[in-house]
């Protein structure tokens, strides 16, 4: 008889504000006890559950599973705590390691304190235990381990996902500014595209909402071309598990005759998008054009969604120009795309008033760290 696989406590995290979004992609993976919280979903499940979730979730940026969590009221307390965890469980005794620390309301107030007394205790821990010691490696670990204590409690996590998922793994042109992959697949997501009417992209940049929006109409798993997680290189793990979970996601995707069309002013750039399209195999799923966005006339009758990250910052320059370019814009999905819905992810504040969508749906969201809104709106 086999042994039942051990259960765990995971925590999948996100970009602030696109919490409601990641909670409904955890439910619809049938995930266990799934909570929202800041920051992310909490869920309970096995290993196989948690590379399920990193093969799937589109608008994660890790997985993370807790081991430990005690009271660290001073450094001998967060040493002690740090030591009881089986490490021999997620790296070897001769592998590399990183300790990331977050700390508040905390006698222990110094995040480089905390990630050093950590690693201390893990490195004590497989020494005493195997006679050796892994490394720290700020780059390409195998073991990913973030401590966060909150009013003198400590929670330790290890990472399962290794890289950051918007890191998909078939980028090879990344262009100007480009937006992260878990943004466009969020922004299409909150758009409510129905997945058959056409999907429009007048500032396309490098692809990337196009090609988050035709993996998600064609069921394809945002992870598939990721060659490994972060719970991949842990010892003792099952690598026919991970061959399984893929066959099966590639199982899942199906065929799509959905429009997707992208246009951008940059030659350049429209041969760059080309670039990713092929590296995700997706080559012949968008028509993409070079031009201006204001220049392009959608088909009457269409009903189309138009869902784009129109341009900012450095990749326009002045905030005047900023400006005239979102009045003309607005301008434009009046004149042009009435009957239309419309997603856009736009820097907060004035500037994104210029476009005139008065009724407009918006949800909050820090993009790197700056102040965003996704603006939702039937035109």
């Amino acid at each position: 008889m086999s042994t039942p696989a051990r259960r765990e406590r995971f925590f999948a995290t996100c970009a602030p504000g696109l919490e409601p979004v990641l909670h409904d992609e955890v439910k619809s993976l049938g995930l266990s006890k799934v909570e929202r919280q800041v920051g992310g979903v909490y869920f309970e499940g096995t290993l196989a559950d948690a590379l399920r979730a990193n093969l799937w979730l589109r608008t994660a940026i890790r997985v993370l599973m807790r081991v430990a969590r005690f009271e660290a009221a001073d450094a001998d307390a967060l040493y002690a705590g740090a030591r009881t965890v089986e490490w021999e469980r997620f790296v070897r005794a001769d592998g590399t390691l990183i300790v990331d620390a977050h700390t508040s309301s905390s006698a222990l107030d110094h995040s480089l304190f905390i990630e050093q007394r950590v690693k201390d205790a893990i490195v004590d821990h497989l020494r005493e235990k195997h006679g050796t010691r892994p490394t720290v490696a700020k780059e390409n670990a195998d073991l990913g381990v973030y401590a966060h204590i909150f009013r003198d409690r400590c929670t330790l996590l290890v990472d399962t996902s290794g890289e950051s998922l918007h890191k998909r793994g078939w980028r090879t042109f990344q262009g100007r500014a480009p937006m992260a992959e878990t943004f466009a697949a969020a922004l299409v997501l909150l758009s409510r595209w129905d997945r058959r009417a056409p999907l429009i992209d007048p500032f396309c940049g490098s692809g990337t909402v196009l090609i988050e929006a035709a993996m998600i109409a064609r069921n394809m798993a945002p992870g598939l071309y990721r060659e490994r997680f972060g719970c991949e290189r842990w010892p003792g793990h099952d690598a026919k598990l991970g061959e399984k979970l893929r066959a099966q996601a590639r199982a899942a995707a199906t065929p799509s005759k959905t429009r997707l069309i992208g246009r951008d002013l940059d030659a350049k750039t429209i041969e760059g998008a080309k670039e990713n399209l092929r590296a995700v195999g997706l080559a012949d799923a968008v028509e993409l054009e070079h031009g201006n966005a204001l220049d392009f006339e959608p088909r009457k009758g269409w009903g189309a969604w138009i869902v784009s990250n129109p341009p900012w910052g450095e990749r326009i320059g002045e905030d005047r120009d900023v400006a005239r370019l979102y009045r003309d814009f607005g301008a434009w999905l009046r004149r042009s795309a009435a009957g239309f819905h419309v997603a856009l992810l736009v820097q907060s504040g004035a500037i994104s008033h210029e476009l005139g969508l008065k009724a407009a749906e918006s949800t909050r969201v820090l993009n790197g760290g700056i102040d965003c809104a996704i603006l939702r709106a039937d035109l």
